[in-house]
């Protein structure tokens, strides 16, 4: 049964509460009977499914190595192996994010330590995952992320095998990522200023990504992440659904471009080779930060995010600024930043 809200019981909150901004504890948010987002994301790849494994690890490591810093770090808290009938044998991980360092010192003082912080539950079974990420100060949102990698150019379309009615309530998005975004999340989330149309591999000989290059790439592959975004919060469930959501895009557009810009740094490892690469990375990392050794205690990068993804990716945001945040595009004019997303 969903959720109501209670307008009456809500008047009364705001009356006790007026002049207060941030005004309701943690888990005590007003649940609201707002339908869930349920958003399917296409990334085509001008790379092999084998390749596309390789080239995720690599760029998730090194990524880690561009943004890990002392004030942030991953505790798991388990990693265990799993086998069931949706996903196959993998590895099943639970996680608890920390973004101290990612919000500025002034906000620290008054924000709850449990926006600080995301818990991660994944399923990890490539080429097949399963993520589910929440807050522990805003217990009511959930964000699932159903991933499926598979040999083709983005023209499945059912590869998770929904049902009639979530088929009819899915939004299907193809991000190209030639292509170019100027939204607010694509410079909050840092997107890569790479062009892919004048971008060309020396070691593989592939691209330039020009108009259409999707439908004659070969070798070619496509990621399709399934986001089911739930935030039941009277008044602000669906902006914040919509502002995680496209926040997801642009950090995935970014973490999509750098796969590919990186080929010719990837290209011809072996899987044994980039998880022995991997293995010394996390050592170095673990070397080099002032975390606690078991709060900074990194697995193998074959989740389909990291913690420096994550820190892009899902931005802490003051709730009741998100209204004015997933409906803002007037961002600088810089024309670094303008990239424009294929929504179908």
């Amino acid at each position: 049964m969903e959720a109501k809200a209670d307008p009456d019981s809500f008047r009364a909150f705001r009356r006790t509460n007026r002049g207060s901004r941030l005004c309701f504890s943690k888990g005590e948010f007003p649940a609201s009977s707002n339908m869930v987002q349920i958003r399917e994301l296409r990334i085509v790849m001008p790379i092999s499914l084998e390749e596309y494994e390789i080239a995720m690890m690599y760029t998730i490591m090194k990524m880690k190595q561009q943004n890990t810093t002392s004030g942030q770090g991953v505790q798991t808290l388990r990693s265990i192996a799993f086998e069931n009938e949706e996903l196959g044998k993998g590895q099943h991980q639970t996680k608890i994010y920390h973004f101290e360092s990612v919000i500025p010192p002034w906000l620290k003082t008054f924000t709850p330590a449990e926006v600080l912080t995301l818990e991660e539950e994944s399923w990890n079974a490539y080429p097949k995952s399963k993520t589910v990420i929440k807050c522990p100060y805003l217990k009511q949102c959930c964000l699932t992320i159903e991933t499926m990698n598979k040999a083709d150019n983005g023209c499945s379309e059912n590869v998770h095998g929904l049902s009639k009615e979530l088929v009819a309530k899915r939004k299907v998005e193809i991000i190209d990522i030639a292509s170019v975004s100027r939204d607010y999340w694509s410079k909050v989330a840092g997107t890569s200023k790479l062009d892919l149309s004048e971008f060309k591999s020396h070691k593989s000989g592939r691209g330039p990504l020009l108009r259409g290059w999707q439908a004659s790439c070969q070798p070619v592959m496509t990621t399709y992440k399934l986001l089911t975004m739930d935030a039941p919060i009277w008044g602000l469930g669906f902006c914040m659904e919509e502002a995680i959501i496209a926040s997801q895009k642009a950090v995935l557009l970014e973490f999509h471009k750098l796969c590919f810009a990186w080929i010719d740094e990837w290209f011809g490892m072996t899987l044994e080779q980039i998880t022995e690469m991997e293995k010394q990375n996390e050592l170095l990392l673990k070397k080099n930060s002032s975390i606690p050794q078991n709060f900074l205690k990194l697995e193998p990068a074959r989740s389909c995010f990291s913690n420096s993804v994550l820190s892009k990716g899902l931005i802490i945001v003051d709730p009741f600024r998100i209204s004015e945040c997933c409906t803002t595009n007037d961002i600088d004019n810089d024309e670094d930043y303008e990239h424009n997303n294929v929504n179908h």
